[in-house]
């Protein structure tokens, strides 16, 4: 148990010391501890929003593509104890980030975490094909926008290291068939998103348009597609994040909630 220890603080340390520094955020009142890079890539409330629509059937085996620190896995895994999860992160300081916050929160037997490309990821690299696949991917192409100046926010919202059709691709892979692919994304790219998922054989079956407001405009959409369906959209009533006052909704706070 104390080299145990031992090998965690040696990790924590030499993140400390790449990463400038990292915070701990509580999460579901303490239940989840979540260390982040102070000065790097952050989690959004995307994560949030995709961990609590998506209901994996217990023994399901879940995929998470671009895992960052892994706060979705360890969402799912906190849910849904029963189930096994995969995270693939590229960038190995927040790959060997999402290790470091599997282990503090004891979820090592259910939250596996590989450092590799999902360009490269194949079934027999996971033990075979998953029920469901999330993505919460680079929102903006590579040519648009201000790159961030941090690399590691630039890779995670850029299409620098992965595109739309690289994660589209990788989910069309790695899913049985009727498996599913969770995700948001950018409202204004919603015809691409679809537009690739049914290219890819991953037939688009929900979208829910998610407002900052109630008088705002649509800025990102939640999709859900299913591998080998058959054609037919449900589009879900809106989700609106904040009240007018600026505090969550009702909706959003029982994400929050254990």
């Amino acid at each position: 148990m104390k080299s145990g220890a031992a090998a965690f603080d040696r990790i924590a340390k030499r993140l400390y010391k790449s990463m400038d520094s990292l915070t701990t955020d509580a999460f579901f009142n303490g239940r989840i501890q979540v260390r982040q890079p102070r000065g790097g890539y952050r989690f959004s409330i995307d994560a949030v929003l995709i961990a609590a629509h998506v209901k994996p059937r217990p023994q399901d085996t879940v995929l998470d593509l671009g895992t960052g620190c892994g706060i979705i896995p360890m969402i799912l895994a906190y849910r849904h104890p029963q189930i096994s999860i995969y995270g693939i992160e590229v960038q190995p300081q927040l790959a060997e980030l999402a290790v470091l916050n599997v282990k503090e929160n004891g979820m090592g037997k259910q939250i596996t975490i590989l450092c590799m490309d999902m360009k490269a990821l194949q079934p027999a690299a996971i033990s075979g094909s998953v029920d469901l696949v999330v993505s919460n991917p680079p929102f903006r192409q590579a040519e648009s926008g201000r790159i961030n100046p941090n690399r590691q926010r630039a890779i995670a919202r850029h299409e620098i290291r992965a595109t739309l059709v690289d994660v589209v691709e990788a989910a069309r892979r790695l899913l049985r068939v009727s498996g599913r692919f969770v995700s948001v994304y950018p409202a204004e790219r919603l015809t691409d998103m679809l537009t690739q998922m049914r290219s890819a054989g991953i037939e688009p079956k929900f979208v829910r348009m998610i407002h900052s407001g109630r008088h705002a405009e649509a800025r990102l959409i939640l999709v859900e597609g299913s591998k080998g369906a058959r054609p037919g959209v449900k589009i879900g009533p809106p989700l609106m994040i904040y009240n007018q006052d600026g505090s969550y909704t009702e909706e959003v706070e029982q994400m929050f909630r254990p």
